[in-house]
């Protein structure tokens, strides 16, 4: 059974995890569980000789900082400390609990958590130690160690041991949620204080790397007596750079740096976490946000709406300098900001004819033009501006994929390159539209007195699940399109978050606006978002429904790539099977963020690709703070 179709058993079933193991302090021999109970070995115990541990690890390509380096390139070693930075959330907490199954987490809890690896902002899939200070494999890449710092320390200073490790993969998987994202972990070794295995059951590939990267180690001592999946506004002990100085429930929570943490000078952490505080306030509104923006109650603001962006911070502080509006990389964030979902579950969504066609009527050039002030770019690929995005004709090595498939794909994948029509004038529309009707035509369907109806007398509508009033800005201008097809389209708005959820996992919708933004690089989520096993998971994010053994085939190559022109040539052949069957609608790419913020703060010079340091690299200027408090600015 292929690791796709394991993880699709898990997803239907939900089964049983094994049983997670450590290695007892009394008997190095024995295996027992949290109980302390001996359980039955599996494996002969895990021995350190001849393992080769690493400062780092990556597997599509070699490491860029050397076991001596300083620090990373994006990070300034030498980047002042002290001050205060305000951030808004939306997020109206009520726990502190690390594992919260109930209630809403605080925001910023990452300032005060310390994970085994940290990723590499300026490498597409490397790793470096955090905790951690030293990474081995097995030469069958089925067991990962992790060499805990001699230094690393809870803040009650009492160490960090592998015993914690254990600890925290063992509460986390005793959860729904954490069965199904550290399903590939057969077992937990505690080889000795210091040293901790990991037995997975396939492999080690990027997703499993990414999962310790956002593993929280708890501290065993503390929660062995408590639930941390419990409510609790009590802040817990921690490892991290910042602490839980100050809160009101669903008001703020104010995070104070820890001058003792035990990594504050360790190379990945050298210039990060330079605020001595950071406050975070609840606004629930965007236009409440903003306005606290422009009165400097909040430092820094990531505005989505391109209405605003284009000239709702006109105001007397941006002509002095004293508010800066720049574009920051997305990070790791790729894929589409915002496209349409057609339900491929419905039958009249299965007909490749009737995607296609409905397609063909998005006029994307006239909303961009006319509602967006021209900021938005089309997605022409599900990961646009990445290596991974299928360009041209399709390569030799995607050729080696795509062939055995042949009859099952469109022709046109192997005639020209894919590419979404650009509409520069009526003429343009118009000969879509002309197509687009043919297309349907093709597919049974004729207009009969204005109304698109097939040989049974079924009228074609589309009924839009919708979230939010706003989204009436992007159907609305497409529904006037699909009404010159015949086909009638209306907006169905959920009452609420509840229904809105409820809906999507009960596949009751035709059509929905969403976002399909996906990490880089994509193999951690291509299997919930498109594979057939995922089809009819509820709680997948396979919103269309997709069900094709070729997209499955090749989603599978590219989860079990090792190599990164093996990623490559699958990503990029997926890439086209996806946009030439148009079972979803790309509309706007992910795109650089668009940030305003008040000039108060230093940055690196140098922004990387892929997970640059924000705001974990910034500093708090006190000459440029200088020129703006006291001019109606209270910090």
């Amino acid at each position: 059974m292929t690791s796709t179709r394991k993880l699709a058993a898990i997803l239907a079933a939900l089964a049983s995890v094994p049983v997670l193991a450590e290695r007892d302090d009394r008997d190095r021999g024995q295996l027992v569980d949290r109980s302390g109970n001996p359980v039955v070995e599996q494996r002969p115990a895990t021995s350190l000789d001849g393992l080769e541990f690493k400062h780092g690890i990556a597997l599509y390509h070699d490491l860029k900082y050397p076991p001596d380096y300083s620090h990373l390139e994006y990070l300034d070693p030498n980047a002042p400390r002290g001050g205060m930075l305000v951030l808004p959330t939306g997020t109206n907490f009520d726990t502190f609990a690390p594992i919260a199954e109930r209630g809403t987490g605080a925001p910023g809890r990452r300032f005060q958590n310390d994970s085994l690896i940290i990723r590499s902002g300026d490498e597409l899939s490397a790793f470096y130690g955090r905790i951690a200070d030293g990474i081995a494999i097995t030469d069958d890449r089925s067991t990962v160690v992790f060499r805990i710092h001699p230094r690393a320390r809870w803040r009650d200073g009492v160490p960090i041991t592998s015993r914690d490790v254990a600890f925290s993969v063992e509460s986390l998987r005793s959860r729904i949620a954490g069965r199904l994202y550290y399903r590939v972990i057969d077992s937990v070794e505690r080889i000795d204080d210091r040293h901790v295995a990991f037995h997975l059951n396939e492999p080690l590939q990027l997703p499993t790397l990414m999962s310790f990267d956002y593993l929280p180690i708890m501290p065993e001592h503390y929660w062995r007596d408590r639930d941390p999946s419990a409510s609790t506004l009590t802040p817990p002990l921690t490892s991290g750079p910042y602490f839980v100085s100050g809160f009101r429930q669903g008001r703020f929570v104010v995070y104070q740096r820890d001058p003792d943490y035990w990594g504050r000078d360790i190379p990945v952490n050298k210039g990060r976490y330079n605020f001595d505080t950071i406050r975070f306030e609840v606004y629930r509104d965007a236009s409440v946000t903003r306005e606290a923006f422009r009165k400097g109650l909040i430092d820094i603001w990531d505005e989505s709406d391109a209405r605003y962006w284009h000239s709702g911070f006109d105001i007397p502080a941006l002509q002095r300098g004293w508010i800066r509006k720049i574009r920051r990389n997305s990070g790791l964030e790729v894929g589409i900001r915002e496209g349409i979902v057609l339900n491929n579950r419905r039958e009249r969504f299965k007909d490749r004819r009737i995607r296609e066609a409905l397609t063909l009527a998005v006029d994307f050039e006239w909303q961009n033009r006319t509602l967006h002030y021209g900021y938005h770019k089309r997605a022409h690929s599900y990961w646009p501006d990445t290596i991974l995005a299928a360009t041209g004709m399709p390569s030799a090595d995607e050729l080696v994929l795509l062939r055995p498939y042949r009859d099952q794909l469109p022709a046109v994948l192997f005639e020209k390159p894919f590419r979404f029509p650009e509409i520069e004038n009526e003429e343009d529309y118009r000969t879509l539209v002309s197509r687009a009707r043919e297309l349907l035509r093709e597919a049974g369907w004729f207009i009969v007195d204005g109304v698109l109806t097939n040989s049974a007398g079924d009228i074609f509508e589309i009924e839009f699940l919708t979230r939010s009033p706003s989204e009436a800005r992007t159907l609305l201008p497409y529904f006037q399109r699909l009404e010159q097809l015949g086909i009638r389209a209306r907006m169905a708005p959920a009452s609420g978050d509840s229904e809105w959820i409820n809906r999507l996992r009960r596949f009751g919708y035709d059509a929905a606006l969403v976002s399909m933004r996906i990490q880089m690089p994509p193999v951690i989520g291509l299997v919930d978002r498109f594979h057939s096993d995922s089809a009819t998971v509820p709680t997948s994010a396979n919103r269309s429904g997709i069900s094709n053994p070729v997209v499955d085939f090749l989603i599978e190559k590219a989860v079990s790539a090792t190599a990164l022109p093996q990623m490559i040539a699958a990503c990029r052949a997926l890439d086209r099977v996806l946009l030439w069957q148009y079972y979803q609608i790309p509309l706007y790419a992910v795109d650089r963020r668009t940030t305003v913020h008040w000039g108060k703060f230093g940055r690196p010079d140098y922004e990387p690709k892929y997970q640059p340091a924000y705001p974990d690299g910034w500093w708090y200027d006190t000459d440029k703070a200088a020129r703006i408090v006291g001019h109606g600015v209270s910090r």
